[in-house]
């Protein structure tokens, strides 16, 4: 039977709301952070970070809109079309700024690195969509802590903006997993060709799939979700993790 539990997490600018979720057997267990995407913690990651802590991890869920609300933030159905959604959208990507970020997650990987019950030989990050980025920036962050960071339909991976995760590459210590959707217009051929030329160079250990899916296609909420990809992408996602995070001495 998992541990759950909700808890509060000080840091510079507040209280950051996160789910803790660990196996219930005793024992010491690999960490993972897990990310939502840009609508934020809600059900749906909850029993996305449940089913990962069931594999044998000590999952994180932060909610990283701290800083506006406690979590959810978003009403799952929430369209970014809608002039609503648009400037609700706008504020949460302003509250998670590269530099607060950065700041937020020393604060979680000091926090896993103290528990008793996390092996503290490296931990692993997942995001998807908006925190498909963020997964790639935290590892080339923190390249001595993160050794496994994995992206799934990640957005905007490969830009021309000045954080751009793509020009960290040459930072990034980790394995890295890139699970593309097809016809993404956040992550389009171009934007992986970069993306994929930049890791490359920096001798980054990458691997990398098209899903035959719409990006979304992970997420059980979103209108894009496809059942048959989004338990391929589990199965990829735990082979992942195991390889890098259990075989760490």
């Amino acid at each position: 039977m998992l541990v759950d539990q909700r808890i509060s997490i000080t840091t510079p600018s507040g209280q950051m709301d996160t789910w803790i979720f660990q196996p219930g057997e005793t024992g010491v267990w690999p960490a993972v952070i897990l990310h939502a995407d840009i609508k934020g913690v809600r059900g749906v990651f909850v029993d996305m970070a449940r089913r990962l802590a069931s594999h044998g991890f000590v999952v994180l869920l932060p909610n990283l809109y701290y800083r506006l609300s406690p979590a959810p933030v978003v009403a799952p159905e929430t369209s970014p079309r809608d002039d609503s959604g648009k400037e609700l959208f706008r504020q949460l990507r302003q509250a998670i700024s590269v530099e607060a970020v950065r700041s937020d997650h020393r604060i979680l990987l000091d926090y896993l690195s103290g528990l008793v019950v996390v092996k503290n030989t490296g931990f692993g990050i997942v995001g998807y969509c908006l925190s498909g980025a963020i997964a790639l920036r935290t590892a080339a962050d923190f390249p001595g802590r993160i050794v496994a960071a994995a992206s799934f339909h990640g957005g905007r991976l490969a830009s021309d903006a000045d954080d751009s995760p793509h020009l960290r590459a040459a930072d990034i210590r980790a394995k890295v997993y890139l699970g593309y959707a097809r016809d993404d217009a956040s992550m389009t051929d171009e934007m992986i060709a970069q993306l994929e030329s930049s890791l490359a160079a920096a001798g980054v250990d990458y691997r990398s799939e098209l899903y035959p899916a719409r990006h979304g296609f992970a997420v059980a909420d979103s209108a894009s979700f496809d059942a048959g990809a989004a338990e391929r992408h589990w199965q990829r996602l735990l082979g992942f993790l195991d390889d890098a995070l259990r075989e760490t001495p």
